[in-house]
């Protein structure tokens, strides 16, 4: 059996309206869900699933839901070519409750412009959750995702970060238009 615990207050998304997320989960990874609305503990049998890759997706999904995505954004998970990935905030400032809201308010941007901004040019989406931020991406983009996102973490101004992104994903396009052709 494996184990995930996400926080109680996101244990209600995750089972969804009616049970339709659980339910839709279960149908695509053909695994058995046991939730505990209780402490969060949401438990699967590994052995039930026919593709070994299947576990790992819906661990990522769950953990998604877990730390702020809809399960909509989360369910990309499913995809091939799509990964999840998760800061710590903590890794970066001191655990002061001050400091935690600076660094997410850093993160969102003014009325969500930076969330925006990076989810704009990277395809991905962005979760800022407690004291995580979270990333679902494709692989290709994924790096300079989370290299945007530790930059602004560790304390870059914005306009060197929009820089960065732009200069990247304009660089992952051109490779990537030369490629096709």
């Amino acid at each position: 059996m494996k184990y995930i615990r996400i926080p109680k207050d996101r244990v209600g998304v995750l089972i969804g309206k009616d049970g339709e997320t659980k339910k839709t989960i279960e149908r695509i990874s053909q695994m058995h869900l046991e939730i505990d609305s209780e402490e969060g503990d949401v438990a699967f049998n590994e052995q039930e699933a026919k593709d070994p890759l299947i576990p790992l997706k819906v661990e990522d999904i769950i953990r998604a839901i877990g730390r702020g995505f809809s399960p909509e954004h989360a369910f990309r998970l499913f995809g091939e070519e799509t990964e999840l990935f998760i800061f710590d905030i903590y890794d970066y400032i001191s655990k002061k409750e001050s400091h935690l809201a600076r660094v997410k308010s850093r993160v969102i941007g003014r009325e969500g412009k930076t969330k925006r901004v990076i989810e704009g040019l990277t395809g991905g989406f962005l979760a800022v959750y407690g004291h995580t931020v979270a990333v679902i991406a494709d692989f290709e983009s994924m790096d300079i995702a989370k290299k945007a996102l530790d930059m602004l973490l560790s304390g870059s101004e914005h306009p060197t970060v929009y820089r960065f992104l732009e200069r990247e994903m304009k660089k992952f396009h051109l490779s990537r238009h030369s490629r096709h052709e």
